[in-house]
């Protein structure tokens, strides 16, 4: 009940930030995350250059990463953007698990098509219940994107 508690309160504070931002981008990440093969794929900006990736995904557990992209920039004058950032990673199942991870990822928004196909790294660091460092952590994401590349 205490899982269904937090697990609640995550998914109302993600979609309350999707309403306040500027654009939104929602779909699958295929990967390893926590042992489950698929996520579901969140990008909400926060500004030009700024945004936030979370991932919820369930399986033998419950996982959530919410990471921030401080860095959001075009690859050369190609049509690639790149980012990477960090933040929270959380596992709740048996044994539960807290952590931080990393990302650095490449992407591609489609003009004619709404959707965004990108691959990330995400490395992570598990702190609690085991301290453990994970660096085969890849993911293939494809979203659909409400609004229009800017």
């Amino acid at each position: 009940m205490r899982y269904l508690k937090i697990l609640s309160l995550v998914l109302f504070f993600g979609m309350a930030a999707s309403l306040e931002s500027n654009a939104q981008e929602l779909g699958l990440r295929f990967g390893n995350f926590y042992g489950n093969n698929v996520a579901v794929d969140g990008v909400f900006a926060l500004g030009e250059f700024s945004r936030v990736h979370g991932d919820v995904s369930f399986g033998r557990g419950v996982g959530i990463d919410l990471l921030w992209n401080p860095i959001y920039k075009p690859v050369s004058t190609s049509d690639f953007n790149w980012y990477a950032g960090f933040g929270p990673s959380l596992y709740i199942a048996d044994p539960f698990s807290l952590g931080v991870a990393g990302e650095i990822g490449i992407e591609y928004a489609f003009e004619e098509v709404p959707i965004v196909i990108g691959a990330d790294w995400r490395p992570t660091f598990r702190l609690i219940e085991d301290t453990d460092f994970f660096a085969d952590v890849f993911g293939l994401n494809i979203r659909w994107r409400f609004g229009e590349v800017q």
